[in-house]
């Protein structure tokens, strides 16, 4: 008879931990609207409006997002076609995480958000 040594949680146990990080989620966000506001994606993924902006700051400066003003709002670009900055995952594109989250949620992530070419080409 073998022991379990790593029984599996249940699901009615919550994780205290994630597989996505707050910048996966933030990316998620701006995958689903692309006129996000910042409160909204703080709101979404439970972190401060500050936090929010330093991480789509972080991530308009890596050339993952465009940014552009679009009257009092900003409008947002995810560059699909890069990849991932994890160097495990360095073969594979932000579109492709963008893609598998998406699975069977076909609204999720707009394709007309999700650029394939040059964040100006949208």
């Amino acid at each position: 008879m073998s022991r379990n040594l790593y029984p599996m949680q249940t699901v009615s146990e919550a994780a205290t931990w994630s597989f996505l990080t707050n910048h996966a989620r933030v990316l998620i966000c701006i995958a689903q609207d692309p006129g996000v506001r910042l409160r909204d994606i703080g709101d979404t993924v439970g972190i401060t409006e500050r936090a929010a902006h330093r991480i789509v700051g972080e991530l308009v400066a890596a050339g993952y997002v465009a940014r552009r003003r679009v009257g009092r709002r900003n409008h947002y670009t995810i560059r699909a076609e890069l990849p991932l900055p994890d160097s495990p995952a360095r073969n594979q594109r932000v579109g492709d995480l963008l893609a598998i989250l998406a699975r069977g949620d076909h609204e999720r992530v707009p394709r007309a958000n999700v650029g394939a070419g040059t964040a100006g080409s949208r």
